[in-house]
């Protein structure tokens, strides 16, 4: 019969040039390729159809609660992309439209974090904030080897460069100091420190220290660290320090939300020690994934051993970014958003985005159950664990499990080391998680409450069905 079907259908191809149903040709009958090629080409609109089906078994990004990646553009946005996804960003000879946009867009963001002209910024975009992240940690790097050199301390010693940063760190820094053979000193977090502690900070600061991160925007919750106050310290030890120390701001969230929300908080290059500071245009830089940035305050900030030239329009360009070739089209869809947008656009996104996390947090402290680790004060995102009292037989993973039969992705994690034993969710508000999105997901939430309640109630002498519903949720084992 599968032969016979098959046969029918490449006569029926030949016959009309591929125009058989996509889910009556031979490519639909049978499994997607996996380790080795298929033996046949596959026409276009049977391929895209079958690996669109595919994709459709995963979550639904609008309903993912939990990532800072943007999940919306406007279909303007989209085109573009789609219209530069050939360009490659490092041929700033051959595309020099597009690389003058890319300075742009440098420009604006660092006139968004109060960048002087006169001490001449210099950035670049990156593949995420991961890679900015690590070119501010390499500049940080290169600039402690000169300055300790100059003060007579061997930088070959068994002694390793170390960087200071708090406890509460996305993965990049690990990865940062892996790579580069750095001693990571973080900083613990506790339940009255849920930023970088600045009681104990400067107490793993010394002659070898390259530079201490400020994180605007924790991974954890999404605090501020205070940037400000560490400033004032790292300016109190500079006094005597044999080697400077400065501050690079990891504003992967932050940073391109409180220059709209905040502008009057001190945490840039207002401060003289903030000398580098990245952030993720993929966030709420409200552009899809796969575009960072970085700015460092001026020439001195940024060793010259990182720079690298180019050629462009005759002349020669500085590019100083880890990674090679990539599509132009996030550069591009950056400069559209901020073009699109400006700063009363951004400001209007932001504030509705903040309005919606806020409702969020009054809904879930009302429930009575959750104490709240972060109520949306500064970024859209709110953070909860159980109450201390608060006697329930199911836990957060229990919550987390049952909300995805809605679609709802929230899970439930420890909080880092020293907090390991605190479990807690999170939601990241994003422009595309609207009010009546919101009003949905908190019906949601406590319907599946009461559900877990009355599972719990009924455990006693419950019935057979109850008792499998129970053991389903029990994840003591995660």
């Amino acid at each position: 019969m599968v032969e016979m079907n098959k046969k029918s259908v490449e006569y029926m191809n030949k016959r009309t040039g591929a125009a058989s149903p996509i889910f009556g040709t031979v490519a639909s009958d049978e499994g997607m390729p996996v380790e080795r090629l298929g033996k046949s080409p596959v026409a276009p609109q049977v391929a895209a159809e079958m690996i669109r089906e595919y994709l459709s078994t995963e979550g639904n990004a609008h309903q993912n609660l939990c990532t800072f990646v943007q999940t919306y553009m406007e279909p303007e946005a989209v085109q573009l992309m789609s219209e530069t996804l050939e360009k490659n960003a490092i041929d700033k000879d051959e595309y020099p439209m597009t690389a003058d946009l890319e300075n742009r867009c440098v420009a604006m963001i660092g006139d968004l974090w109060n960048a002087r002209k006169e001490e001449h910024p210099m950035g670049t975009s990156t593949v995420g904030s991961s890679e900015a992240c690590m070119l501010g940690g390499l500049g940080m790097l290169f600039r402690w080897k000169e300055l300790a050199k100059e003060a007579g301390i061997d930088v070959y010693s068994e002694q390793r460069p170390n960087l200071v940063i708090s406890s509460g760190y996305q993965v990049c820094w690990e990865k940062f100091a892996r790579y580069w053979d750095i001693e990571m000193r973080c900083v613990p977090m506790d339940e009255n420190h849920l930023t970088l502690n600045l009681d104990t900070v400067m107490d793993y600061v010394d002659d070898h220290t390259i530079g201490v991160v400020a994180i605007l925007g924790i991974t954890y919750t999404g605090r501020y660290d205070d940037v400000a106050g560490l400033d004032a310290l790292i300016a109190e030890y500079n006094r005597t320090a044999a080697v400077p120390v400065r501050i690079h701001v990891d504003g992967a969230s932050g940073a391109m939300v409180a220059p709209f929300l905040e502008p009057d908080l001190k945490w840039d290059f207002r401060l003289e020690n903030v000398w580098s500071i990245s952030t993720s245009g993929h966030k709420y830089g409200l552009v899809y994934p796969g575009i960072g940035w970085i700015v460092w305050r001026s020439k001195e900030a940024l060793p010259e051993d990182l720079i690298f030239w180019v050629s462009y329009l005759g002349g020669e360009e500085a590019t100083m970014a880890i990674n090679f070739s990539r599509s132009a089209a996030q550069i591009v869809a950056q400069y559209y958003v901020l073009m699109r947008n400006g700063r009363a656009g951004f400001t209007e996104i932001h504030q509705r985005t903040m309005d919606v996390a806020r409702y969020l947090v009054e809904e879930i402290k009302g429930m009575g159950i959750f104490t709240m680790l972060e109520e949306a004060t500064e970024i859209p995102i709110l953070c909860w664990r159980l109450a201390d009292g608060v006697e329930k037989s199911w836990t957060l993973y229990d919550l987390d499990d049952r909300l995805r039969m809605h679609g709802w992705q929230i899970p439930a994690y420890p909080l880092p080391p020293d907090m390991q034993d605190v479990t807690c969710q999170r939601i990241v508000c994003r422009a595309d998680l609207s009010m009546a999105l919101a009003i949905k997901f908190i019906r949601d939430m406590k319907a599946e409450i009461a559900h877990l309640d009355e599972i719990a109630q009924g455990d006693a002498g419950a019935s057979p069905k109850k008792a499998q519903q129970k053991a389903h949720f029990d994840h003591s084992g995660r």
